[in-house]
């Protein structure tokens, strides 16, 4: 068995190894998400993160559209890195990974993995199909300018490692 794939259950290898400071968020691979070799095209994975880090930040309490509107701030990503391991096919089911990395005063940085998720007579197979690392900033929602994540946001991100 290669070190990318695991047979264990679903919630046993993740980020490093240490499934429990993972956040999970499950999603199946449609047609429009793949080209023409039948695979998931490779920046598809940028959208994936994204939707995991939206679910994630709203599993704490946080709708991007409501900070928007009522505290006039926005994430924005500054920078990615994505090391692809295995090709994502037509109606695989996927388990996205959001590890915070880092935390500083207007970003926060990101670990997320994107795993194939197959149910065998075995148990669950898992394969790391792709690792990315995403900063994100908080910018004022009119002038896109750096601001502080509040306080209190960053409290409850740091509470929930």
């Amino acid at each position: 068995m290669s070190e990318l794939t695991n047979k264990n259950n679903m919630s046993s290898n993740s980020v490093d190894g240490n499934s429990s400071d993972a956040f999970a968020w499950p999603v199946r691979v449609y047609y429009e998400d793949t080209d023409t070799g039948g695979v998931v095209f490779y920046a598809n994975y940028l959208k994936f993160f994204e939707r995991a880090r939206t679910e994630w930040l709203r599993a704490l309490g946080y709708s991007q559209q409501a900070l928007a509107e009522s505290a006039g701030l926005i994430f924005v990503v500054k920078n990615t890195a994505v090391d692809y391991f295995a090709p994502a096919r037509l109606d695989d089911e996927l388990k996205l990974t959001v590890v915070v990395e880092q935390f500083r005063n207007a970003s926060l940085a990101f670990v997320q993995e994107a795993w194939r998720i197959k149910g065998t007579s075995q148990g669950t197979e898992q394969t790391l199909l792709a690792r990315g690392r995403i900063t994100i900033v908080c910018v004022d929602a009119a002038s896109f300018r750096p601001q502080a994540i509040p306080e209190e946001m960053l409290a409850r991100f740091k509470g929930n490692l």
